[in-house]
């Protein structure tokens, strides 16, 4: 078992896929999680999951790619919990296209919800960790900001700079005891990738390339990241972590 001592988490895009998975897995350890995602609805519904399983949780809908939306509902959130000791980063969308193709919306959507998003939860939640002289900062990145992808500059993109983001913020934070690292998963089977792990196809080509030749499942990536999360975890910054099935060797 791993150890948490009562701390509270933070996971955003917890409505759905790897982000409820994560909620799940370490509201299952004993943590306070507090579930955010756009939507109230699919939110709440993993903070009640939660709750008739017997963990605590809270749902707190709030749209990531908008930065005073964010200090606002920090502000309301700090009165309830003054200190938020794991932050798991996971919001992402895709508007995927070729880059002749690509608008300046897709971009920039992305790189708001994907990217500018950690940036604001980060710089809100980092003091409070480093004067208690203890946190977690997980940030779930991808192997498309490792490998790239062709039709996905934007999401490549933001990915990759949430490594450089991960690696630099552990230097700063160090000296604090607060860690900070990045888990990269590869094809995991979630709605975002229903459209190829359903089709026999695609889901051929792509297992090509997985030397475990199987798509990975949500609690695949949760499990590493509570790791992370955890106290076992205190020597581990500044990492990537890949959970592929070998594809990111």
């Amino acid at each position: 078992m791993l150890t948490f001592n009562k701390r509270t988490a933070l996971i955003t895009g917890a409505g759905r896929g790897i982000g409820k998975a994560i909620a799940e897995t370490l509201a299952g350890h004993g943590v306070t999680v507090i579930c955010v995602s756009k939507s109230a609805d699919s939110c709440g519904a993993t903070a009640a999951a939660i709750a008739a399983a017997g963990g605590k949780a809270k749902a707190l809908a709030v749209d990531v790619a908008d930065g005073a939306a964010i200090a606002k509902a920090v502000e309301e959130l700090q009165k309830e919990f003054p200190l938020i000791d794991i932050l798991v980063n996971n919001a992402g969308i895709t508007r995927d296209g070729l880059l002749f193709r690509m608008s300046e919306a897709d971009w920039n959507d992305v790189m708001a919800t994907n990217l500018t998003s950690c940036f604001h939860w980060t710089k809100h939640f980092g003091r409070p960790m480093t004067r208690a002289r203890w946190g977690r900062i997980v940030n779930i990145t991808s192997v498309s900001g490792i490998m790239g992808n062709a039709g996905q500059a934007n999401y490549s993109a933001a990915k990759a700079g949430m490594i450089g983001l991960t690696k630099t913020l552990a230097r700063e934070f160090a000296g604090r005891s607060v860690t900070v690292n990045a888990v990269a998963p590869g094809f995991i089977k979630t709605d975002m990738t229903s459209g190829f792990v359903n089709n026999p196809e695609a889901s051929a080509r792509i297992l090509e390339v997985v030397p475990l030749k199987r798509f990975g499942e949500a609690a695949d990536v949760a499990n590493m990241t509570a790791y992370l999360c955890s106290e076992e975890a205190g020597y581990i910054t500044g990492q990537v972590f890949n959970v592929d099935g070998g594809m990111a060797m």
